[in-house]
């Protein structure tokens, strides 16, 4: 099997980093939807200790968002360089996988400018 090529390691690269920041999306709604759930709870003597702990979880989670966006952004630079350079000499499966990975790395680069404002 031939190793694979630059292009088909940095499409990888960026299509990693989109799913990654996909998943911390998820984990800060399910935090979110639990703080929530702590605050409309009654009776609880830990609670206050709760609600530091799953604030603190919050922020710990945006605060993942800024450098895997600079990450997103480097990596999505490097992607589309390559394909500039590779554009004649790459297969069209690979071009195609690339093509696609620059669409969703720009998709959540836009979402998260959208965020930024939460």
């Amino acid at each position: 099997m031939a190793p694979p090529t630059p292009l088909a390691i940095a499409t990888s690269s960026v299509t990693r980093l989109v799913k990654e920041e996909a998943s911390y999306h998820r984990e800060l709604v399910q935090q979110q939807a639990r703080l929530e759930k702590l605050l409309a709870s009654e009776g609880d003597e830990n609670k206050e200790w709760s609600l530091k702990q799953e604030r603190a979880a919050i922020e710990e989670t945006r605060a993942v968002f800024p450098p895997l966006q600079l990450r997103i952004e480097d990596a999505l630079h490097k992607l589309e360089d390559l394909l500039e350079r590779n554009q004649g000499d790459a297969d069209e499966a690979e071009i195609g996988k690339a093509k696609e990975a620059i669409e969703s790395a720009k998709k959540a680069m836009e979402g998260a400018k959208g965020d930024a404002g939460k």
